[in-house]
């Protein structure tokens, strides 16, 4: 269940007005701060601080509502009514080392949380945010010190949780693995010609209501779902996927490492904009290792921010300045999380010099009495009364991740722990964690190490699933023929003429295939503690 549950689971610079003085790109100057090298240890503490001032008052005058409104110091629901912020922000409490609140978190949300409720609930916000967040906190719960049950980490009452939310977004006795494959593999066969996809499609007609084509809203999950499903299941038809895509979207959307809008049947430029969810796909580009590309990119939506202390919904990029109604920042993860992906990779001073910038705006900004409030227009600093849960989940947990480099989060393998479940020996909290679209780590070796098979068996139960297959196919055929005479021919394809043949002959050539296990490239392991995670301890 734990594995089939997650899949349900970044032209010139131009003369503008409001742009950055001469030289604030290489961040001589940036929001008053002169540029030297950043005490990460000191910007750590006042993420730590920004988290607490949002966390203790969203339990003082919101919980149990979704959200915060921090400019009148009250909660309301928005997604579900689920106590959001206090899901979302539970994972963030155990990397900020809190074990102690984590694990009272853990009993109220046990206590308190229904699922068997009637509302209106979004399908892909539930399930990045209440199902990814319980998952992420099943599998930290032991490193938080919380008692599990015998067989964790492949059962537990946050799991449970987590597949009671799934099944009343998806009802019935599906497998929620499958169902999010299909819906993969149906964008992907509904591509254009030129090997691009809108960001809005009708899953009735398969029609594409919004043909833009770009890697902002609407399609960015689908993109970063490829890249990190591939790594997460070792799954290389994902990555081809992307890979795919990828060359499509350099040939028709990328112009001077900013990426446009354009029609997705022909490759004409529809929207020459950049969109601030869009700022996620630096990141995305390091975990396939293209990491100049990833830079350039990065720091062209770096130039944005510091135009504006944050960025904008949608930035003109011709005119280089804000669209009308889209000047907000809602405090957004998506530069930062690039930000901390690059660094890991290559430890450029630029991108701490942005976590200190995001600090410094977000404090001087969108800080107020009972919390921090999202920035209703960056032009003017206006706010409004909303502090949406990805604050606490995404922006302040990639702040501090970003500056906390020896964090449990960032583990290269050289320290793991073993776990004695039904299926053997696994080595868990190795490192490789993949965050969902949310920011709630996913530990891949816990996915694996809960199957029901070992990875010499899996090979096998393909096999005998195709040759059952073939025999069911069999049987379709034949009786599909019963109305023929006795003169004419069976089909001589489906007689294979010796299904114990065909298996071995099968097993025999994939006794020589060999598995290339997807690994990114920024976050090694040790080689005893591949992410298969099913490792043996007596060697065999």
């Amino acid at each position: 269940m734990l594995r089939s549950l997650y899949p349900l689971l970044c032209l010139c610079a131009l003369h503008a007005p409001g742009r950055p003085p001469q030289g604030a790109e290489r961040g001589e100057v940036v929001a008053g701060v002169a540029a030297h090298e950043v005490d990460a240890a000191l910007y750590r503490e006042r993420v730590r601080a920004m988290f607490y001032h949002a966390y203790d008052n969203y339990l003082v005058h919101a919980f149990p509502y979704d959200e915060l409104r921090p400019l009148t110091c009250d909660g309301q629901d928005t997604w579900g009514s689920f106590s959001l912020t206090l899901i979302d922000a539970l994972d963030t409490l155990l990397i900020l080392g809190n074990v102690s609140e984590f694990q009272r978190v853990v009993d109220v949300l046990q206590e308190g949380v229904d699922f068997d409720i009637d509302v209106n609930a979004s399908v892909f916000e539930t399930n990045i945010r209440v199902v990814g967040g319980l998952l992420s906190a099943h599998l930290l719960s032991k490193k938080a010190g919380t008692e599990v049950e015998p067989g964790w980490p492949c059962s537990g009452p946050l799991l449970r949780m987590a597949e009671e939310a799934a099944r009343k977004l998806l009802p019935g006795d599906p497998v929620f693995e499958d169902v999010a494959r299909k819906a993969l593999k149906a964008l992907w066969k509904n591509r254009s010609d030129i090997g691009l996809v809108g960001n809005h499609i009708d899953v009735v007609t398969a029609k594409w209501v919004a043909q833009d084509a770009g890697i902002g809203a609407g399609v960015d999950s689908y993109f970063e779902y490829l890249v990190k499903g591939a790594i997460l299941l070792q799954d290389e038809e994902l990555m081809s996927m992307f890979l795919e895509y990828n060359k499509a979207i350099k040939n028709y959307t990328k112009f001077d490492d900013w990426y446009l809008w354009v029609q997705m049947y022909k490759g004409t430029v529809s929207m020459p904009i950049f969109q601030s969810l869009e700022a996620y796909w630096p990141g995305l580009q390091s975990l396939i290792g293209d990491i100049d590309n990833a830079m350039r990119t990065f720091l062209n939506y770096y130039t944005v921010w510091k135009q504006f202390g944050g960025l904008p919904e949608f930035y003109n990029i011709p005119q280089g300045y804000t669209v009308e109604k889209r000047e907000g920042y809602p405090l957004r993860p998506e530069l930062i999380e690039s930000a901390m992906y690059l660094y890991r990779a290559t430890r450029d001073p630029t991108l701490l010099e942005l976590g200190r910038d995001a600090v410094e705006s977000i404090d001087r900004i969108s800080k107020v009495e009972c919390g921090f409030a999202t920035i209703k227009d960056l032009r003017d600093h206006r706010l409004d009364n909303r502090m949406e849960s990805f604050f606490l989940a995404e922006t302040v947990k990639y702040l501090y991740l970003l500056f906390d480099t020896d964090n449990f989060i960032h583990n290269d393998g050289s320290t793991f722990d073993i776990v004695l479940t039904r299926y053997g020996e696994c080595v868990l909290d190795a490192g490789g964690y993949i965050f969902n679209t949310e920011a709630h780590p996913i530990d891949p070796a816990a996915l694996h190490c809960c199957k029901k098979q070992k990875e010499e068996r899996w090979e096998i139960e393909d096999l005998m699933r195709e040759f059952y297959s073939l025999k069911r196919n069999k049987k379709l055929t034949l009786k599909r023929t019963t109305g023929q005479s006795e003169g004419e021919s069976q089909n001589p394809s489906v007689d294979t003429s010796s299904e114990d043949g065909w298996i071995k002959r099968n097993l025999k050539n994939n006794t020589k295939r060999k598995i290339s296990p997807l690994s990114c490239p920024n976050q090694p392991f040790n080689s005893k503690l591949e992410v298969m995670g099913q490792v043996f301890l007596d060697n065999t």
